[in-house]
């Protein structure tokens, strides 16, 4: 059965051989070869055309007249091969009701390119005072004229979070300004700003560290300097009760390329919080 999936999927997906060399398609050594390179998502943007079935033979894009278009039949044979097969987090009941839910007749979903909610992750090494930090930048994109473009939307840096507990009604109970502060000139303002360790208990019960904006301030004073990127993946919320992970493989076989790596089934709630941690809380 598997392979007369991986053989539709390679009569359906052929990409233009034209200008590549018989090394580059089967290098010395390399098990595979033509068919690793035709059945693998070398781009996010084909993995979405394939998911969505908006892409034909030889890599063209399928009109919307084309039977094929949004074939769910078509979809059902497919999308089992766009997941890592190697991971026990991308396979069993989860998968089938994942393909089942998005394939359904009645309600098909698509991937939509410009939809706000997917993001990247991209992990980052910066330098910090001649040491070597890791960051983890997050991307979404946004509207901007008659197209769109990458704007980052948040920043995740271990340190830079321990930095602020997490909330802590009982800290804001003990570290706090008395409310006649005023008939004193704020005199005791002192407790605040020479006890740096609590200062933020001192701002409302409401407050939330901006680590974006940290990161920009970080980045314009010199303290921090970046060097290189270390990997990419994405991460899409847009189908509803659904999250998944996407992440490249590099593989000798028919499972490489750009592969969905994690499958969760979410609340409105368990969404919403995750893309709260995707978007910084300055960004609307």
């Amino acid at each position: 059965m598997f392979r007369t999936i991986v053989l539709f999927f390679v009569l359906t997906f052929v990409l233009p051989l034209c200008g590549l060399q018989a090394q580059t398609l089967a290098p010395s050594g390399q098990l595979g070869g033509e068919q690793v390179l035709f059945t693998m998502n070398k781009q996010v943007n084909q993995f979405v055309r394939r998911f969505n079935m908006e892409e034909g033979p030889f890599g063209k894009t399928l009109s919307t007249s084309d039977p094929r278009f949004h074939n769910n039949e078509m979809r059902k044979k497919l999308l089992p091969l766009m997941f890592d097969q190697f991971n026990p987090r991308t396979s069993g009941k989860l998968k089938k009701f994942f393909i089942e839910d998005v394939t359904n007749e009645k309600h098909p979903v698509f991937l939509n390119f410009l939809d706000k909610n997917w993001y990247a992750e991209v992990s980052a090494t910066f330098m910090n005072a001649g040491t070597e930090v890791n960051l983890i930048l997050f991307l979404t994109l946004e509207k901007a004229g008659q197209g769109s473009k990458w704007i980052i939307s948040n920043v995740y840096d271990n340190d830079l979070h321990q930095l602020f507990p997490k909330e802590n009604e009982t800290g804001h109970m003990k570290y706090f300004l008395h409310p006649q502060s005023h008939e004193i000139d704020f005199m005791n303002l002192h407790k605040a700003l020479n006890d740096p360790r609590h200062i933020e208990y001192y701002a409302s019960t409401n407050y939330r560290p901006d680590y974006l904006t940290l990161f920009f301030y970080l980045m314009k004073t010199g303290s921090l300097h970046f060097e290189h990127i270390n990997s990419v993946k994405f991460h899409f919320l847009q189908i509803k009760n659904w999250y998944f992970e996407l992440s490249y493989f590099n593989r000798n076989n028919t499972n490489s390329g750009w592969l969905i790596s994690n499958l969760k089934y979410l609340s409105s709630d368990e969404k919403a919080l995750l893309i709260k941690f995707y978007r910084s809380c300055s960004t609307k």
